[in-house]
């Protein structure tokens, strides 16, 4: 087995610019020992699985009730507290059967916001939510996960536990205000947050019980705006969301998720604009991201605590999106230890011109796992991609992500990516394994990239096509 790896490291592979393949590919084959569960692949079309998926997602519906918020005492001047009265409105809302919490024009303050079953908080053209930039309006604890390890820590800004037929709608806006609060302070030039991250880390690795993984208070764990925990039939439509802490919205163990027509403008570092995470049927679609990190990040759990939870994020659908961010367009991972399997991508545009973004793309496909993480990467395919301007790579894969060590196996397989029409980019591709944990079955179908300045680079790759693919005009 040493000599087959020497021989694996000797042989990296270099795609130049309007080249030919230099040097063949790397089909050496999965690491002997390794069990990995088959999958039943149709390679030449995964995307016929798609119209099945697509059916079983299904946008929740709820009762003809209206309660605003003005009859349970809020006031829109943009100063009075009205957490208590989206207290009372979402109770008695859920008590009375479901129905649409309504927050009509003007500007209302408030702390965190707890949905409960079949409530739909309907936020009115003309109105916004202005989140308070004081932690402790984010006070009791609650459950969650943080960056894919199981915590107490501050309630998200709207927050959701263990519910059915939950929304957040509209045309108004939700203002996370956090460039007003501390958290920026929390975490940049070394702040306190890293910290209290590295003990969070350190809880899930050591298999510290959940219940004494108490942050919040004196601690510095920023919390996500707004997070779908453990919930089924769960509606995201229509509103605007500005500046959030952390994640903007996150469902997390949630199935039959619809996030649409929804626009992000993020800040702050760590900003992405959607994190599905070990859930299941999930459609984001019509949307627009501007963000200061990725845009759509697919995560299933971080290292030992993720794999301990053990639940994928499976049946993602993310269509018709404009992408503008400082990572990812479309990511999986890095936090993906639960497993991640068939992600469709289609008909978005990166980096669009009429939807200038502070950030431009760097990865339009960005897939990172590493041999801390474990877990298997299965089924990630995209068509109908446009835009340019990349920053760096159109379609970047790596099972070595920030080189952390670790002794799990890992698995990336089945990247499909057809009709991808990209203009400016650092190179085509980087396809990136390691000796022992290969990237499996990339194909790439119909794709035309021009303005590319450097040849892509493809390291412990198995089974890599490409087919009608142009770089600069010229074959590749």
């Amino acid at each position: 087995m040493g000599a087959r790896r020497e021989v694996a490291r000797s042989r990296r592979v270099a795609l130049a610019v309007g080249g030919a393949l230099a040097g063949g590919v790397l089909t050496t084959g999965l690491l002997t020992g390794r069990s990995v569960a088959a999958r039943s692949v149709d390679p030449a079309d995964p995307w016929r699985r798609l119209p099945d998926v697509l059916d079983r997602i299904r946008p929740p519906v709820f009762p003809d009730r209206v309660f605003r918020i003005t009859d349970f005492g809020a006031v829109g001047d943009g100063r009075t507290d009205c957490t208590a009265a989206f207290r009372r409105a979402v109770s008695a809302c859920h008590h009375a059967g479901g129905g649409r919490v309504l927050v009509p024009p003007g500007r209302f303050a408030t702390g965190a916001i707890h949905l409960l079953d079949r409530v739909d908080l309907h936020v009115a053209e003309g109105a916004t939510i202005a989140f308070s930039p004081d932690p402790a309006a984010y006070l009791p604890v609650v459950l969650t996960r943080w960056e894919g390890t199981e915590c107490y820590n501050y309630s998200p800004f709207v927050h959701a536990d263990g519910r059915t037929d939950v929304a957040v709608t509209g045309a108004g806006v939700l203002d996370g205000q956090a460039r007003l609060g501390p958290w920026e302070s929390w975490y940049a030039d070394g702040g306190p947050q890293h910290a209290d991250q590295l003990r969070l880390r350190r809880m899930g690795d050591e298999g510290v019980a959940v219940a004494d993984r108490v942050f919040g208070a004196g601690h510095h764990l920023r919390p996500s705006m707004v997070q779908f925990h453990r919930c089924h039939n769960v509606l995201v439509d229509g509103v605007t969301l500005l500046d959030p802490p952390m994640w903007t919205i996150h469902p997390v163990l949630s199935d039959n998720v619809t996030v649409r027509g929804v626009t992000v403008h993020s800040v702050l570092y760590n900003t992405d604009g959607c994190d599905p995470e070990a859930s299941s049927h999930v459609r984001v679609t019509g949307c627009r991201f501007d963000t200061n990190d990725d845009c759509v990040a697919v995560k299933a759990g971080r290292d030992a605590d993720g794999r301990r939870v053990g639940v994928p994020s499976e049946h993602i659908v993310i269509d018709n999106c404009l992408l503008a961010g400082r990572w990812g367009g479309v990511t999986v991972g890095s936090e993906m230890s639960g497993g991640v399997h068939d992600v469709y991508a289609q008909h978005c545009v990166v980096n669009p011109a009429g939807f200038p973004g502070r950030y431009p793309v760097k990865y339009p496909l960005y897939v990172k796992t590493n041999k801390r993480r474990g877990g298997v990467v299965d089924g990630v395919h995209l068509r109908g991609f446009t835009g340019g301007g990349v920053e760096r790579d159109a379609v970047f894969v790596t099972t070595d992500y920030n080189g952390e060590p670790g002794d799990q196996p890992v698995l990336v397989r089945d990247i499909d990516v057809r009709d991808m029409r990209l203009d400016g980019a650092r190179a085509v591709l980087h396809l990136v394994g390691l000796p022992t944990d290969h990237v499996v079955d990339v194909r790439l179908r119909d794709c035309a990239f021009t303005g590319v300045v450097s040849p892509s680079t493809v390291e412990f790759v198995d089974d890599l096509s490409l087919t009608g693919v142009t770089v600069n005009g010229q074959p590749l």
